[in-house]
């Protein structure tokens, strides 16, 4: 296991975000979570996005939403590409084929002061 695997628990200030290997890991309701980095809707890297209120990941680049217990998304993104506005009918295109695309999710372990995405445990 290496630096790669694992982050200190108490990185993990409520509403950041944080890049571990191949995972964005954060805090949701005060639980810790892993999930694959990689948004559904234009692949941008979700370890830069934040936590709202609701405990749902938000995407940095057009701000779709995400269940961080299933991975589902839940909100479609508000634009596309350069585009940062809403497009009648385009989120629902999104959330249509995210439906079968979901974030992989994976448990994370205690060991010491450090939590370690477990490969192999998904959430």
């Amino acid at each position: 296991m290496t630096s790669a695997d694992r982050i200190r628990a108490d990185a993990l200030v409520p509403g950041s975000v944080h890049a571990v290997g191949q995972w964005a890991v954060g805090t949701s309701n005060g639980e810790p979570f892993a999930v694959s980095r990689r948004c559904r809707h234009q692949l941008a890297d979700l370890s830069k996005g934040s936590v709202d209120a609701d405990g749902c990941l938000v995407c940095p680049w057009h701000r779709s939403t995400y269940d961080v217990r299933t991975g589902a998304m839940l909100k479609g993104p508000d634009g596309f590409l350069g585009l940062h506005r809403r497009i009648p009918g385009y989120g629902r295109l999104v959330l249509s084929y995210a439906r079968h695309l979901r974030l992989r999710t994976r448990s994370l372990t205690r060991r010491g002061d450090d939590l370690v995405v477990d490969e192999r445990r998904p959430r």
